[in-house]
């Protein structure tokens, strides 16, 4: 039964259009609303932070209900509720409850749509990037389309996009079935021995160290940028850049993988990563170097991103496949992700974004020393 290409796609679309939205542009709109960069790198901190708790209880209620896709769609509708009371609150803390209870819920979404893509796509795992290419393709649009219509309209229009595009995750968290989940069909170990694996404690450590690296990029990119000169439309075109990088690197990592190995390719992410970081923060008024900085968001998040969810796959199967995924999103994007947003805010306001940009390169460095060290395959 071939799993249903076009549904599974459009959720992707939507829910990275929203990321899209939100990633690169919304630091803009809580500098537009008075926060400093303290202020905001903690904002932003906040809706990493939900993802420590969040996945893993709604993997578990998943995992136990067998009602996977009932949780996405119950997140979905609950993240857009959230979210309206962004035109209501006022000041730090008001925006903070925000940002906490919508993020709760769009950050459980995303583990469990993953887990239920690579069910859908049984033996036909390998074929998963050509399916979640069609987030990045969502992101794209949102950050191309977005950055001069701000430039026009200023970051305040921004709120309302991303009403409109929690709605259009929702809707198409519909169209997708339900497929009953068949543990008893598949071997596993007991979800605490797996975590004390060598390979499974090194990957877990390389998945929040390379977040963790990105904080400077995800929280004040666009704030660097703007302030080294470039307009909002350009900071949308380098995003954008990037993430069409990313969108080659998923189109061909069905053949990379049997060429070059998960862990070769983890290795090679790793250190482009560091040289990344090392570009940003060193030669940010070169027009040349930011492209080509940009183009390493193949490796940095493409490669990465791939590798990661194929070795989690590997590790965590049968019942503690959708608490693999949810540990996936809430130790790397939550813990790594709220880390990095952190720092990268204490370090901006006190020392400048060159130190910021330097904590980060080592970060993916000591990643790229543990991959080499104790990861196989």
């Amino acid at each position: 039964m071939q799993p249903p290409y076009w549904r599974l796609s459009g959720f992707y679309l939507f829910y990275f259009a929203s990321l899209g939205a939100l990633i690169p542009y919304w630091s803009l709109y809580l500098k537009s609303e008075g926060f400093s960069s303290l202020e905001i790198g903690q904002l932003m901190a906040l809706l990493m932070a939900t993802k420590i708790i969040s996945p893993n209880l709604w993997g578990w209620l998943a995992d136990h209900t067998g009602k996977r896709m009932a949780v996405v769609r119950l997140g979905s509708l609950l993240a857009l509720f959230s979210y309206l009371g962004i035109f209501v609150v006022e000041g730090f803390w008001g925006m903070a409850l925000v940002m906490l209870a919508f993020s709760f819920f769009w950050n459980a979404v995303l583990p469990q749509f993953e887990a239920t893509t690579l069910s859908q796509l049984g033996e036909q795992s390998h074929r998963y990037s050509m399916i979640r290419l069609w987030g990045s393709i969502g992101f794209i649009i949102a950050v191309v389309v977005l950055g001069p219509i701000l430039d026009i309209s200023g970051p305040g229009l921004l709120p309302l996009v991303m009403v409109g595009l929690f709605v259009a995750i929702w809707l198409s968290s519909l169209s997708v079935a339900e497929q009953p989940l068949r543990h008893s069909e598949l071997p596993h170990q007991p979800i605490l021995q797996v975590l004390r694996k060598p390979e499974v404690i090194a990957l877990l450590a390389v998945c929040f160290l390379m977040q963790a690296s990105h904080g400077p990029y995800y929280t004040f990119y666009t704030i660097f940028m703007e302030e080294i000169g470039y307009s909002r439309a350009l900071i949308g075109q380098f995003w954008a850049l990037g993430v069409v990088a990313e969108v080659v690197i998923f189109l061909i990592m069905s053949r990379m993988v049997p060429r070059f190995g998960l862990r070769r390719l983890l290795l090679w992410a790793t250190l482009l990563t560091v040289l990344r970081w090392l570009l940003i923060g060193t030669l940010p008024q070169s027009l040349t170097v930011m492209l080509f900085a940009q183009l390493l968001h193949a490796a940095s998040f493409g490669v990465f991103h791939a590798v990661a969810i194929a070795l989690f796959h590997q590790f965590f199967v049968g019942r503690n496949q959708g608490r693999g995924q949810a540990l996936y999103s809430s130790l790397a994007f939550g813990g790594g992700g709220a880390f990095g947003a952190l720092y990268s805010g204490m370090l901006w306001d006190s020392a400048g974004p060159l130190p910021a940009y330097l904590m980060a390169a080592g970060m993916a460095l000591l990643a790229a020393l543990i991959s080499w060290r104790w990861l196989r395959g």
